[in-house]
C-alpha cells in the first residue's frame, strides 16, 4: 500500500513539474495584459500618479516665488504639459486667488521636473497649496 502511494505521489510531482510552451506563452499573455491594464490605468489618472513638492517665499518686488519638482510615480507612462493648481489662503485659511500653470516637460517614470512661479499673490497670502490638475501621456 505503502509502495503504491509512493508512486502515485513521484508520477503526481512528475507530470505537474512538467511544462510546456502553452504554459510560458500564457504566462506572457497575462503579463502583457496586466502591463496594458496598467498602462490604461495612468494614462486614464495622471493626477493619481504625479506627486508635488514645493516651497514658497516672498521676494523684494512682492512676487510669491514657489520653487518645486513634479514626481511621476507611475511605472510605465512618461507625462508631459503637467498642468498645475496653485491656491492661494490667508491665515486664517481663506481661498484668496487660484492660478494655473503649467510645466512643458517630460516626466518619465520614477523622474521628477523642477519648476519656479512668479505671482503677484494678493495681500494677505499665507500659503500656497499646489496640486496637479492634469498632464498629456506620449
Amino acid at each position: 500500500m505503502k509502495m503504491i502511494v509512493s508512486i502515485f505521489l513521484v508520477c503526481l510531482l512528475f507530470f505537474s513539474c512538467g511544462s510546456n510552451g502553452n504554459d510560458v506563452a500564457r504566462e506572457k499573455e497575462n503579463y502583457q495584459k496586466a502591463k496594458e491594464t496598467l498602462e490604461e490605468k495612468e494614462k486614464k489618472n495622471p493626477a493619481g500618479f504625479l506627486s508635488v513638492d514645493s516651497r514658497g517665499r516672498h521676494n523684494l518686488v512682492g512676487q510669491t516665488v514657489t520653487r518645486g519638482k513634479v514626481s511621476n510615480n507611475a511605472k510605465i507612462c512618461t507625462y508631459k504639459d503637467v498642468l498645475l493648481e496653485l491656491s492661494y489662503f490667508s491665515q486664517t485659511g481663506t481661498l484668496l486667488l487660484k492660478t494655473n500653470e503649467t510645466i512643458y516637460d517630460k516626466i518619465e517614470p520614477g523622474k521628477s521636473a523642477g519648476f519656479k512661479t512668479k505671482e503677484f499673490a494678493p495681500k494677505g497670502t499665507d500659503s500656497v497649496v499646489i496640486k496637479v490638475i492634469t498632464a498629456r501621456t506620449n
